[in-house]
């Protein structure tokens, strides 16, 4: 069974307090918490002293060292085959409008892409942009404003034999809805398109295969599962050596570093494979990869149970908006209060030391599909394994105060 409180303990933030009440994150997914090993390795590189890369010296040395660490570290959270196939940027959107611009340069008049309703507009906009540029068409696969499900039939109807890319997202940080990745990813391929996969909202969620899932980008966000604020991108090698990146001179030609521009943090390179390790703290195995799988495991019925409690628990002057049951999503809910706005909820909630979110999140295309771009959008809820069934009971008697 998993021990949440025990987890809590590694949580320094967690001890936080408002007006004597303890404080319940329930942001997660606009930013999670760190533990106190992430914390302690970035620190720790900083009290030694690091220098840029390609230098003579230990201080280079160790730069060299802590980022080959977080190559290894997230390609066993992601599966993939090589740690030349991680490369880290500032953020998932900064990763994902240089990635636009690399792909973009393969892409001819007449040529589609594919976005989907249900993302991020980070995984929207850079390839609107990307392909106003270029003169081709983008084509939306919208979710199912019913079920609240982007289905693998959406992405077919709109492929064509001129597909360039499909790009969609493995959760909706807005719904919390969970396409089917592989099958997806399967009927790009099968039209002659590339996949780039969202995965910055699963990541703390679920295991991540990218090489079960045919992904051929994919991008995460180490803040999103515990780590600092550096985005992570996985690439299929070939295919990362195959295209340009826009890069300076002297960076290297080939190899994850040339997609990497300027200097890293290389601190929080440091905090990303302490996180990665934290989750893998989490489950039991041989190495990594096989205890971050099982760690997932171990959480998941805890999680389950804090979606079931709080969807029971709902009162009739809330609405959903996203899937009703545990099945096929993420612990994050979008609801609004009958006779309330979304700011008047959040304010409500942060009062009484529950944190969450309202507006839109980023998630554009959901919310304008859904009619609640122009009504203030909604407020988010997400928990994360470090979250009790006491919170989530507070926040139901909360929520229940608005009736």
């Amino acid at each position: 069974m998993f021990d949440v409180y025990a987890a809590r303990q590694q949580f320094p933030a967690l001890a936080r307090t408002q007006d004597g009440q303890p404080v319940a994150y329930l942001d997660g997914p606009g930013g999670t918490q760190v533990p106190q090993p992430v914390i302690e390795a970035m620190s720790r590189v900083l009290e030694v002293g690091v220098s840029n890369l390609g230098g003579e010296f230990a201080s280079s040395e160790l730069a060299e060292e802590v980022t080959d660490s977080a190559r290894r570290a997230i390609a066993d959270m992601f599966g993939a085959a090589s740690p030349e196939e991680i490369v880290f940027g500032q953020n998932m959107t900064s990763l994902t409008f240089s990635m636009s611009r690399a792909l973009a340069r393969t892409w001819r008049a007449g040529d589609r892409i594919v976005v989907t309703s249900l993302d991020h507009d980070a995984n929207v906009t850079p390839w609107r942009l990307a392909a106003a540029d270029r003169g081709v068409a983008v084509d939306v696969a919208r979710f199912d404003s019913e079920t609240y499900r982007l289905e693998v039939e959406a992405i077919e109807k709109v492929l064509t034999d001129r597909t360039r890319l499909v790009a969609f997202t493995h959760a909706s940080n807005a719904l919390g809805t969970i396409p089917d990745v592989a099958a997806i990813v399967e009927v790009a391929h099968a039209a002659g398109a590339l996949v780039y996969v969202d995965a910055v909202h699963y990541a703390p969620h679920g295991p991540i295969d990218v090489q079960a899932a045919g992904a051929d980008l994919l991008v995460a966000s180490a803040y999103k599962f515990h780590g600092p604020h550096t985005g992570v991108l996985y690439g299929k090698q070939d295919l990362l050596e195959e295209l340009e990146a826009y890069r300076v001179r002297p960076a290297p030609s080939s190899g994850a570093g040339k997609w990497e521009t300027g200097t890293q943090s290389f601190e929080s390179l440091a905090g990303v494979t302490a996180a990665v390790d934290y989750l893998a703290s989490l489950g039991e195995g041989s190495d990594r990869r096989a205890r971050i799988l099982d760690g997932h495991a171990n959480v998941e019925r805890h999680v389950r149970d804090l979606t079931r409690r709080f969807l029971d628990g709902l009162g009739d002057h809330v609405d959903l908006h996203g899937v009703r049951g545990v099945e096929g999503r993420t612990p994050t809910f979008a609801i609004t209060c009958r006779g309330r706005t979304p700011k008047e909820v959040a304010d409500h909630l942060a009062a009484r030391a529950m944190y969450v979110w309202h507006g839109h999140y980023y998630a554009v295309e959901p919310m304008a599909q859904l009619g609640l771009l122009d009504q203030g959008g909604a407020v988010r809820i997400g928990f994360v394994h470090t979250t009790t069934d006491e919170e989530v009971d507070r926040l139901l008697d909360a929520l229940d105060e608005l009736a």
